[in-house]
């Protein structure tokens, strides 16, 4: 088994400290904070050492990887640090809160040698692995319009909770950063990359913060289908993650990973409809209301699929460049935003307009 250190104890990394029990590759094996009362609280529930001394975890041989669950604004430094001490890294998302961070880190890790992967963890949820499956066997066709909605909640009290919350150094920017980042990626996932982005946004519900909690982006995929990406923390008491993927031979539509609606033209014509009874019990994940109301079982497998990359010398599902992808729409989102202008991809480097 790899062993591996979460860095950051608040959080969702309770989260990754549960899926670490059920993993088959890898288990936890210690965990470290820069605020004690933290690092001995997480250390303390799930029986391993705990550290306020990054150094001290890196030093540590038998450490095989480094879980990253600080804010977003940190990831990179974190990061940097495991590659070059040659530890294997896992990754909170987002990568990096700008493209150019990314390339960086994702340069030390292949200077090293070693496996970076990140947690996108609904591509493992059982309703997004059977669309992705449709979508790659052609069942739907040619893909044409594709969307995604994350209509959540935060309270004033999330953002108060931390003062890195809320601002573009530390958490990159808001719903689509910090939230939507996930449906994001599926929708790349299903559709392929993004060509071009038109965006806009808005603070309407929350205070003493400096980024969007409201968006909506217009944009084209490099197939040529055209989509959409809507997303709030403003919408009380918050709902399903919605994704909607539609081609010329069928569609399905996703509500926090389970399957909602399943129409595809083969099944249709031979009768069948029990693929779509079945699909409705899928599992589901969800956040809506409760940033940590997540299941720690998806988790569990993008941590596994990370170390069995890492053991095999494959690519992992996630990985580095792959987590990449969906940073950079978000921040040709940011970029249409301040300037009114649809923004094409690659973006290159970005620097809020703070």
């Amino acid at each position: 088994m790899y062993k591996s250190a979460i860095i950051g104890c608040g959080g969702i990394a309770p989260t990754h400290a549960k899926a670490y029990a059920d993993a088959k590759e890898i288990e936890l094996a210690a965990v470290m904070d820069i605020v004690p009362e933290k690092a001995e609280t997480l250390g303390t529930e799930f029986g391993v050492p705990f550290y306020t001394d990054l150094a001290a975890v890196l030093a540590r041989g038998d450490i095989d990887f480094i879980d990253v669950c600080v804010p977003s604004g940190l990831h990179g430094d974190v990061l940097i640090a495991a590659a070059e001490a040659g530890k294997h890294a896992i990754t909170e998302k987002p990568l990096d809160v700008t493209p150019q961070r990314c390339d960086e880190i994702i340069a030390a890790f292949k200077r090293s040698g070693t496996t970076l992967g990140g947690i996108f963890q609904h591509r493992f949820a059982d309703g997004t692995r059977r669309t992705r499956a449709a979508i790659d066997a052609g069942r739907l066709g040619r893909i044409t319009l594709a969307t995604c909605s994350t209509p959540w909640w935060r309270t004033q009290e999330y953002y108060d909770s931390g003062a890195w919350r809320g601002t573009w150094k530390l958490d990159g920017g808001g719903i689509l950063m910090n939230q939507a980042i996930h449906a994001i990626d599926l929708l790349v996932w299903f559709c392929g990359p993004i060509r071009t982005v038109t965006a806009r946004t808005a603070m309407l519900a929350h205070e003493r913060i400096a980024i969007e909690d409201v968006a909506v982006v217009a944009v084209e995929f490099t197939s040529g289908a055209l989509g959409a990406i809507q997303g709030t923390t403003a919408a009380y008491p918050g709902d399903a993650v919605r994704h909607e993927v539609m081609g010329t031979d069928g569609m399905v539509y996703l509500e926090s990973d389970r399957v909602a609606l399943w129409k595809l033209r083969d099944e249709i014509e031979a009768g069948a409809s029990g693929e779509q009874t079945a699909a409705a019990q899928d599992e589901g994940t969800g956040a809506s209301s409760d940033p940590l109301a997540v299941s720690s079982n998806v988790f569990t497998r993008n941590i596994d699929d990370i170390a069995r990359s890492a053991r095999d010398g494959t690519e992992p599902l996630v990985s580095g460049e792959q987590h990449k992808l969906a940073v950079e729409v978000i921040c040709a989102a940011y970029v249409s935003a301040q300037t009114g202008k649809t923004v094409e991809l690659p973006l290159g480097a970005f620097t809020p307009k703070v």
